[in-house]
């Protein structure tokens, strides 16, 4: 068999397994994980160093191989024949190769299929502001802010661009022009691209990943400066996220970007991806909403204190994980052992359950 036909009935086997994820590693069988869970494919035999090898060039562009063979590891988009798209990283590990493939569904799903909170829709509606959603790594972030771009490429005649790294979801014909521009092949970096946003007419931006200071004092700047821009960390919570933007300057700048920071910010969602009861994931989020009180605290340095703004803020549309998480399990959507497993405070969740 070839390779290309071997990984043809392996991104088969993902379609049929109802996978998220397809692992690819050395003396292995390949892997999926379906519903947060690690799943070896039986039917398939063990991979081999020759294996991984020939997966990889026939999923990297000749380009993009002599990349990775360059820098020993790539992120990349893969499309199938039949039009599945997969964002993907190739990496040595022990002087072999291996792969880690995420399906990407080509229907960008809306708030209420994705079971994600209303008032997320009211955050589209802004011209202006920084927007972040955070969480770890294969948490639903992506997939969470390109429901919310293609709400307002769908509403509103906007010029919208992306800066990804690689391009996830292809946004459909709507009333807004979407330009997608991929790292390495669009754009040299983030920055540049960033840079570029002034020049280039746009009223909304969505950044795959704030990676370096410049880039977040690019992305707080045009926020600033009459662009609705959106992006992503991979922090846990609304305070350690402020943090993480904080920490990344030095003390000279920390200062500024405090006052940027608070007087630019619209809020912060955090998401988990929790097992379902009735099978799949749902998530679990809190929502942070910039007003007067956080914006003081932001200001002051006080972030530690911003948990308790959450907890206290629901009347102002704020939802704090843990009543997020309580809500599922009294709604019957995940069990008890789950809700603690996934919070980050075991004490506060077990006053509401």
């Amino acid at each position: 068999m070839s390779y290309k036909e071997q990984l043809n009935k392996l991104i088969e086997a993902v379609g049929t397994q109802g996978a998220s994820d397809l692992h690819l590693h050395v003396g292995h069988r390949p892997t999926v994980r379906v519903s947060g869970a690690l799943v070896p494919l039986v039917s398939f035999p063990e991979l081999t160093s020759k294996d991984t090898e020939g997966l990889v060039s026939e999923l990297l562009t000749a380009e993009n191989e002599s990349l990775f063979l360059k820098q020993k590891d790539l992120d990349f988009s893969f499309m199938t024949d039949s039009g599945l798209r997969f964002r993907g990283n190739a990496f040595f590990q022990k002087g072999v190769i291996g792969v880690a493939l995420r399906l990407i569904t080509a229907k960008i799903r809306n708030f209420n299929e994705l079971n994600l909170p209303a008032i997320l829709e009211e955050i589209t509606h802004r011209k202006q502001g920084f927007f972040l959603v955070v969480g770890p790594v294969g948490q639903g972030k992506s997939t969470t802010l390109a429901a919310m771009v293609n709400m307002i490429n769908q509403e509103r005649a906007e010029h919208i661009i992306t800066i990804e790294d690689p391009v996830e979801y292809l946004y459909p014909p709507g009333k807004s022009i979407v330009d997608q521009r991929e790292v390495r092949f669009d754009t040299t970096d983030f920055s540049s691209a960033m840079k570029s946003l002034f020049r280039e007419d746009v009223n909304v931006a969505m950044i795959g990943e704030m990676r370096t200071p410049e880039t977040i004092s690019t992305a707080v700047t045009a926020a600033e400066t009459g662009h609705l821009i959106f992006s992503t960390l991979h922090t846990n919570n609304a305070a350690q996220t402020i943090d993480r933007i904080i920490d990344s300057f030095p003390g000279s700048q920390q200062s500024q970007i405090r006052v940027q920071l608070a007087g630019s910010l619209i809020g912060i969602f955090s998401q988990r991806l929790l097992p379902r009861i009735s099978g799949g994931q749902i998530p679990a989020y809190e929502l942070l909403l910039n007003n007067s009180a956080v914006s003081n605290l932001i200001r002051e340095g006080r972030t530690h204190e911003i948990n308790m703004v959450l907890e206290t803020g629901s009347e102002a549309g704020m939802i704090d994980m843990n009543h997020s998480i309580a809500t599922l399990v009294r709604n019957g959507d995940i069990n008890a052992e789950d809700a603690y497993r996934y919070t980050l405070d075991p004490e506060g969740l077990q006053r509401l359950l």
